[in-house]
């Protein structure tokens, strides 16, 4: 125990008591309570600026255990951080006490009422997941938040959470109908809008309860007309929906029992949402639901040559009921085309407009919106307001959303140190004070500071994101963080603004509190904390009595940026740290196999915080900061042990809208890593695959009885460290190399041109039919094929870490091919992860010596689907050679084609036959991710992995359909998880080639 207490004491630097006391807890509680340093430093931060370590991290799963850390903390005078997905932005949810996370089993949607339109939840129910349920029911939960696919109820009623649609549906306050949880003394309590008769009941001085005592202590200070004056005066225009300045004393008293006459029953709902958690620990919430909207959504995205014309524009614009108003400057444009996924999005933009407004109409059809967007666009057009009115529908309305909701993420990818800051971001005005207000903002900005500053989001809410752009690694920058926040609380108030619409006070703004709404509202909102929470229990130092808000924060004045020698190329980002500094904690990487998406399969498997992009970018971050080795500062077991599970899909590279490759850093760090602790057996061999392979190659059957018979294959598996319950893949009888040196080609081969065709080694050995259909398709199309002498991909030896091996592949393979490839010579490759190295890693490989030959190159570097793509759009194939029978394929996407290009190729390839229907398998990775799948450390994740959408979905698709998984690994994934045989698209065709 004495040696526990001191590991304690050295990591968390609390008391021999404390710490004794923290692990009797720990004993006692009954559910996680994290104490480790790892946990506690992912912990540290949220989506904001601030960083803070925490004493420890409770994942309780129940109320019991919830009391049980309230009265912890009241005994020990510590504080409890309630926190969901962690994607706050005015430092909500980081704290020196408790974290206590309910977003892993807090989880569950208790009860839909469609007659009374109610649903009852837990706080860790996501947004968009509650509103897939409430779909079948005809209903909706309207407020939506950028964050809406990961972002959950509790921490949407803790900030009084609006969104785009705001101008409809309000805040999450105006649905928020009941609540239950604790009170600071632990005990349970629920909380509604009650009668007259009721609040009596409640002020009965009879009644000892703490729940009674709130309500008479809360009333009794209200109970003053000159009180309720004060706040009338002080608090922003009641005509501003979006005001989470303070807690919402301006609410409480325009109901019962305080105005005479009102019909407005009390209700301390209003009070709590938007209280950040300082006030009540939720777990239960009660919320009105709406009806689904009209069915037809059709945005008009209007084109301007400035902001302050677009907001002109808004003006117009929300006269004609819209349900969102929203807006994107040129720097939101700009920073998506650095962002491969938000570049695709960005696809509707004419040419350069310095902003773009999006008005959202909706009706029973295309007419009914057109009519509105027609008229709005004459509106606009008569005030010469506009250059570009595109009315977008369908498909292409999910487009523009996603790149609206990426705009947080997308402002922070610019590579150094000046970076976006939010800290003037959530101001709120009237809509029609919104243009002279943004002016006004504009001109201060850049005659005070000389700053330039991010535009967009809520225009037609009267509430425009604002970003100015910093540097915290200064003294200039953290002194005027503060400054300029100092300075637009005084503009804001002059408009009688509220200083955050939507994010929350916080840390961030707490200290401005008393400039917002006055000293004597300020001191009223403190005596209201103290009435609920006496011990400072509830997420203490947020809203009120918080600390200099330029203090506390993840970037020190003068702290230094460690430059560190690599061997991919990290120069675009200025290196590996602010590689991982580009991540801002948004969140996006906490998506579920519900709402979609690749990043992060291992969260979505563990629904673990440990287990995200956020997390590992954030400890790689935190480990550069701060090493305990200057001299090898990646030699470090935390964040070790915070890769271990991710699986290289590379679906942050594109899904993150950070541009956060967590896949390439994890291979630069287990380089790094392997330096000074020598490089594990396993990954030896897993780097020297192609190398074994090729021995095992000359004695096929050989090798393929000692991996499938049952005793020595058990103990092949024991000695490399793979699962017994996986298969290994089996060799061909010959490799692919082979049978091209003896096979005939067609003689139709030449007829068209010629292509390269790259050779890799799991195609040569383990999958040599799929190489021979591709072989025999390309040849039947009237090109002949050239297969030169070429190292391996160095895929194995990447996945493992091992740079330098893979770097001389990479170098050999680019000199080779540069000279013989072009245009119209490409070259073409069978196995995504294989392939797709030319147009990724290998141009972070070469060097610089051939960083641009490996940039032409990679431009003419195609997968086989592609190039199929491409002969279809020349007219060189046609339907006609292809059987007519009919057929439906269920496509399974690589997440390296996933991410690094498309499967749209490969749906217009397998659909090349006249009555063959493709349906893409909602999954993201398959799980087996090369090696990772079958280490037996690796293998339960894996699987969990390809239960979440893939595995079920195979199973329960009949015996006549096809399952299509261009990955040789995705293959694998299937036949070991399901028993069922998937095929390489390229197999598919060739079985449909009606020719000879």
């Amino acid at each position: 125990m004495s040696q526990r207490i001191d590991n304690l004491n050295a990591s968390n630097g609390c008391s021999d008591q404390l710490a004794a006391s923290l692990l009797r807890l720990q004993a006692e509680l009954d559910c996680e309570l994290r104490l480790d340093h790892l946990t506690r430093t992912i912990y540290s931060t949220d989506a904001s600026a601030y960083q803070e370590t925490p004493l420890a991290v409770a994942f309780p799963k129940n109320e019991s255990q919830i009391r049980k850390l309230i009265l912890f903390a009241r005994q020990h005078g510590l504080g409890l951080i309630p926190r969901t997905a962690g994607t706050s932005l005015a430092g909500q949810v980081v704290g020196s006490g408790i974290v206590v996370d309910v977003s892993r089993h807090f989880c569950q949607i208790l009860e839909i009422d469609s007659q009374a339109k109610t649903v009852r939840v837990q706080p860790g129910v996501i947004r968009d997941e509650l509103n897939q349920e409430l779909a079948k029911h005809g209903l909706l939960f309207g407020p939506e938040t950028s964050t809406a696919n990961r972002a959950m109820i509790g921490g949407m009623v803790g900030n009084n959470s609006c969104g785009s649609n705001s101008v409809v549906y309000g805040s999450t306050r105006d649905h928020t109908l009941e609540l239950r949880g604790l009170l600071s003394d632990g005990t349970v309590a629920t909380f509604r809008a009650v009668s007259s008769a009721e609040i009596v009941e409640k002020l009965d001085e009879q009644r000892g309860d703490e729940e009674a005592r709130i309500y008479q202590q809360t009333i009794a200070l209200l109970d003053d007309e000159s009180v309720q004056d004060e706040i009338r005066k002080e608090f922003p225009k009641s005509e501003i929906d979006r005001r989470n300045t303070g807690y919402a004393i301006d609410l409480l008293i325009a109901g019962q029992p305080f105005s005479n006459g009102s019909d407005r029953p009390f209700d301390f709902c209003k009070l709590l949402a938007g209280s950040e958690g300082t006030l009540f620990f939720v777990t239960e919430i009660k919320l009105n639901c709406v009806p689904l909207p009209p069915p037809v959504s059709g945005l008009q995205c209007a084109h301007f040559e400035s902001v302050d014309e677009a907001l002109r524009a808004t003006l117009e614009a929300v006269k004609f009921q819209p349900y969102a108003v929203e807006l994107m400057d040129h720097l939101i444009i700009e920073g998506a085309m650095r962002n491969r996924e938000q570049r695709e999005n960005a696809s509707f933009i004419d040419g350069t407009p310095g902003a773009i407004l999006v008005t959202e109409i909706r009706g029973q059809s295309r007419g009914d919106v057109t009519q509105v967007t027609d008229c709005l666009e004459q509106s606009l057009r008569e005030q010469s307001l506009g250059y570009h009115f595109p009315v977008l529908f369908d498909d292409e309305t999910r487009k523009v959303w996603d790149l609206r909701k990426a705009g947080l993420g997308i402002v922070a990818n610019i590579p150094g140190d000046e970076k976006p800051v939010a800290v003037i971001e959530d101001t709120a005005v009237a809509v029609a004070d919104l243009p002279d207000y943004i002016r006004e903002f504009n001109q201060i900005l850049n005659a005070e500071f000389g700053l330039e500053c991010v535009h967009y989001a809520h225009a037609g809410s009267g509430e425009i994101h604002l970003r100015p752009i910093l540097n915290l690694k200064t003294q200039q920058g953290n002194d005027d963080f503060r400054r300029v926040a100092k300075r637009i609380a005084t503009l804001v108030k002059a408009y009688r603004g509220s200083l955050s619409g939507e994010h929350g006070d916080g840390r961030l703004r707490g200290e401005f509190l008393a400039q917002m709404v006055g000293e004597k509202n300020y001191q009223l909102i403190r005596q209201i904390k103290s009435i609920w929470d006496p011990q400072n229990v509830f997420n203490p130092q947020k809203i009120v009595d918080t600390p200099p808000m330029n203090t506390g924060l993840r970037y020190r004045p003068g702290q230094a940026t460690h430059e560190l020698e690599t061997v991919f190329d990290f120069s675009a980002e200025q290196g590996l740290q602010r590689a991982a500094e580009l991540c801002n904690g948004s969140g996006d990487c906490r998506k579920t196999e519900r709402t979609g998406g690749t990043m992060c399969p291992s969260y979505m498997a563990t629904r673990n915080e440990a287990d995200t992009t956020r997390a590992r970018a954030n400890m790689l971050r935190h480990v550069l900061t701060n090493p305990d080795d200057a001299s090898a500062p990646l030699n470090n077991d935390d964040l070790y042990q915070v890769m271990d599970l991710c699986l290289s899909c590379k679906g942050c590279k594109r899904e993150c809208p950070s541009n956060v490759d967590i896949g390439k850093m994890k291979a630069e760090f287990l380089q790094a890593y392997y330096d000074t602790n020598g490089v594990p057996k396993r990954a030896t061999r897993i780097a020297n695959y192609a190398t074994q392979m090729a021995w095992a190659s000359n004695v096929p059957w050989l090798f393929n009885w000692l991996v499938s018979n049952r005793w020595t294959s058990s103990w092949i598996k024991r000695i490399a460290g793979f699962s017994q319950h996986r298969s290994i893949p089996k060799l061909q009888r010959q490799t692919l190399r082979r049978w091209f040196a003896k096979h005939q080609p067609h003689a139709h081969a030449g007829s068209r041109g010629k292509v390269i065709l790259f050779c890799d080694e799991f195609t040569n050995f383990n999958d040599t039919r799929v190489g021979i259909a591709a072989i025999e398709l390309i040849e039947r199309f009237g090109f002949s094929v050239e297969m030169p002498l070429h190292n391996e991909s160095g895929r194995a030896a990447m996945s493992k870490g091992l740079l330098r091996k893979a770097q001389k592949h990479a170098k050999s393979n680019v000199e080779l091919f540069s000279q013989i490839v072009d245009e119209q010579t490409p070259l073409i490759g069978i196995e995504p992860s294989a392939v797709l190295s030319f147009r990724d890693e290998y141009l972070s490989l070469v060097g610089d010596d051939l960083k641009a030959v490996a940039e032409t190159l990679s431009r003419n570097v195609l997968m086989f689907d592609e190039w199929i793509a491409r002969l279809i759009s020349t007219d060189v194939l046609a339907h006609e050679a292809f059987t007519q029978e009919k057929q439906l394929i269920r496509l399974h996407g690589h997440c390296h084609q996933k991410a690094l290009a498309s499967l749209k190729p490969t749906v217009q390839m397998l659909q090349l036959p006249k009555n063959y229907s493709v349906k893409l398998i909602p999954s993201g990775c398959c799980g087996m991710a090369g090696s990772f799948g079958y280490e037996v450390e690796h293998y339960d994740v894996s699987m969990q992995v390809g239960e979440l959408v893939l595995l079920p979905t195979v199973r329960n698709e009949p015996e006549r359909n096809l399952i299509a998984a261009p990955g040789t690994s995705c293959r694998h994934q299937i036949l070991d998880g399901t028993g069922r045989l998937a095929l390489h698209p390229v197999e598919i065709l060739r079985q449909a080639w009606a020719g000879d």
